[in-house]
């Protein structure tokens, strides 16, 4: 453990598996999100990722048949409709910023599966709002001082400008929803009709139903698009395993487009997603505060402390993990891999809180993975840095730009031909610069 202050909150920061499965796992009544989320207007603090107890149970319960498992199979086909679709723009030899591609590939098939609404027209201006609103930290003045200031140079004003143009699409969409809400069977009309779990306002309010939506357009596209950047960046530096997956594609479809059918025959594919989440996950921390004083190993830990929980630090524990900065899904293998300690790999979080939309994010990455080497070989220049970006969720500091290369061709030969040198991985941090550099404290 270890224990800083923030002003007058004392957070302690819990390094072991255990104690994740203490407070996620075994004792998740004893402990609350609430006050975990920005307090201003700029939190979704009526969302399901922060709202607690009877509440939380009643509302995720209301929502949960959109994320059941035929459901979710189902939303293969939009999946592989949109990404062909992007496709179609792209040719052999293109530069692409795969970045900006992911976020608004993502944010149309979230809002078309859970919504039931095309925003393919409004991607360019809903990515830039996004951006201001997830890609953006608050400033010492803002945190330390409380100085907000809403114009369109501060930070503070770029996100209230974004959360402005947030709440005008979402607050339209629920009007629109009322005079339709029987015509659908959808996310969106589950929270238009589910129970609140107050009894004295049995029914989500606007504010609530509006705070879900935002919650899971956010949450359900950036996390997505996060996670299959950050497997194309891994791929492109071990090409090795990169032509294996390319192999287990060609092999099971043929040449066709992936179903869901299709991913279940895929393990290595899999293993790909589990080891870029471990590395970098794109929920890289959670955070609890403590509801009632109780003890831990011995330390006495009083109501308000917050608890930190770092999936980037325990996921790269070498106490845990062989080898732990290196790219390597064969650990993975449920025969040969390595045993990870319960607690140890938590990249959707864990117990009754465990992220409802986990099996729908992980179909969509994996469906675009396999679309995308199925057709190209994606190929970062050499020199490049991603940095990191934790806010929300860990983004790379700078976009992910990729050569599109043919399939079966040799990445290494061809950015040699440019001018430039290929990686190999080696020269990989330990687990305490790479915990320093989240912070930019090394970069």
């Amino acid at each position: 453990m270890a224990t800083l202050h923030l002003g007058k909150t004392r957070v302690v920061a819990l390094f072991r598996p255990e104690h994740v499965r203490y407070v996620l796992v075994e004792h998740p009544g004893n402990f609350s999100n609430q006050g975990a989320a920005p307090s201003d207007e700029n939190g979704a603090n009526e969302g399901l990722l922060t709202i607690d107890g009877e509440r939380h149970r009643q509302q995720r319960r209301a929502v949960q048949p959109a994320f059941h498992k035929k459901v979710v199979e189902g939303y293969a086909a939009v999946i592989d409709e949109y990404t062909q679709e992007m496709f179609k723009s792209w040719r052999v030899a293109d530069t692409i910023d795969l970045s900006r591609a992911m976020q608004e590939l993502t944010l149309r098939i979230v809002s078309k599966c859970l919504f039931s609404i095309d925003l393919s027209r409004q991607l360019s201006a809903l990515g830039n709002a996004f951006n201001a609103f997830l890609g953006s930290q608050a400033s010492a003045a803002e945190d330390l001082l409380n100085i907000r200031i809403d114009n369109p140079i501060t930070g503070y004003g770029k996100r209230r400008a974004a959360m402005r143009q947030l709440n005008m699409l979402i607050y339209t969409l629920i009007a629109q929803r009322r005079d339709s809400v029987d015509e659908h069977n959808d996310f969106f009309s589950m929270l238009m009709t589910g129970t609140s779990g107050d009894p004295e306002r049995p029914k989500l309010t606007e504010k609530q139903i509006h705070d879900h939506i935002l919650t899971f357009l956010a949450a359900g596209h950036e996390t997505t698009a996060n996670a299959v950047i950050w497997s194309v960046y891994l791929l492109s530096q071990y090409p090795a395993l990169r032509e294996k997956l390319q192999e287990e594609i060609r092999t099971v479809l043929a040449g066709r487009a992936p179903t869901a059918e299709d991913i279940g025959k895929m393990p290595y594919l899999d293993w790909v997603l589990n080891e870029a989440l471990r590395l970098y996950p794109p929920a890289w921390m959670q955070l609890r505060f403590v509801a009632k004083d109780f003890e831990l190993d011995g330390v006495h830990l009083p109501a308000g402390t917050l608890l930190m929980l770092s999936q980037w630090v325990i996921q790269r524990d070498p106490a845990i993990w062989e080898e732990p900065d290196e790219f390597r899904p064969e650990r993975w293998d449920p025969v040969n891999g390595e045993h990870v300690p319960p607690g140890a790999y938590f990249p959707f979080g864990g117990g009754p809180r465990m992220c409802i939309g986990m099996p729908f994010a992980q179909l969509e990455a994996k469906m675009i993975l396999a679309s995308l080497y199925q057709r190209y070989t994606p190929q970062t220049d050499p020199n490049y840095q991603p940095g990191l970006k934790p806010l929300i969720t860990l983004r790379p500091k700078n976009n992910l730009r990729v050569l599109l290369m043919p399939v079966n061709s040799n990445a290494e030969v061809q950015w040699k031909r440019i001018g430039g040198t290929a990686l190999d991985g080696s020269e990989r941090q330990g687990c305490l610069p790479a915990l320093l550099s989240l912070f930019g404290l090394l970069l």
